[in-house]
């Protein structure tokens, strides 16, 4: 088996088992950024071995405020599974994840394949609906500490995500306000604005980068835009 077998390996594992593992980029400080994507593939990889089928992928750090806190100017995407949806109004038990967090979204589900680098129109022509959801993160690493490498490698931290009600395309995205409330109380607010400036440029990226990775968006996918 070779290191990055061994990574995904590791990783698989620790999401199954809510255990927490070292940071990958501690041990190996030349673990690159294209690693890291073939770590999250691999392990991926085995999932699908076990019976989980693909549904989509999301978006990370997707907020400037996110990419200045952790030095990067680029996006990064994990891979959804029908195992990580959750139903809407259901429990989730705290037990099976290692440091859960939420994160409101914006989500586009898609009618046609979308490829490669394409403009926002295209890229909304592309579109069925877009919905709100929430996103279950979840990092697998011991003391919740990681490096941007380590972060793709565990699927970019994507564990679980709720979806709400449809809506049609022509929507206005461009500045929807978000709150999280838990048990009553507002906890968190936000704006689809902080989305890139706008989610639909999160869907661009997101058509070029799986591009990057010999993969296409296809009909009936699910794109998490990421958190505002």
């Amino acid at each position: 088996m070779d290191k990055l077998d061994a990574y995904a390996e590791r990783l698989d594992t620790a999401a199954m088992t809510a255990t927490a593992t070292p940071q990958i980029s501690i041990e190996d400080n030349a673990f690159a950024v294209d690693e890291a994507y073939q770590v999250q593939a691999k392990s991926i990889d085995r999932r699908y071995t076990r019976g989980e089928t693909r549904i989509g992928i999301k978006m990370g750090l997707t907020s400037r405020a996110k990419m200045i806190q952790v030095g990067v100017d680029e996006v990064i995407w994990g891979r959804l599974t029908d195992k990580m949806l959750l139903e809407e109004g259901g429990s989730l038990a705290k037990s099976k994840f290692v440091h859960p967090r939420i994160e409101p979204e914006i989500v586009f589900l898609m009618k046609k394949e979308l490829k490669g680098n394409v403009t926002a129109l295209e890229a909304m022509d592309a579109v069925e609906a877009i919905g709100p959801a929430m996103e279950v993160i979840d990092s697998r690493y011991e003391n919740f500490k990681f490096a941007l490498t380590d972060v793709i490698a565990d699927n970019s931290s994507s564990s679980g995500l709720v979806i709400g009600n449809w809506h049609k395309p022509d929507i206005d995205i461009s500045n929807l306000g978000m709150r999280l409330t838990v048990n009553g109380q507002d906890t968190m607010f936000g704006s689809s604005a902080a989305i890139l400036g706008h989610p639909v440029r999160s869907l661009v990226s997101a058509a070029r980068m799986v591009a990057q990775s010999g993969e296409t968006l296809k009909p009936g996918d699910i794109v998490m835009a990421g958190g505002g």
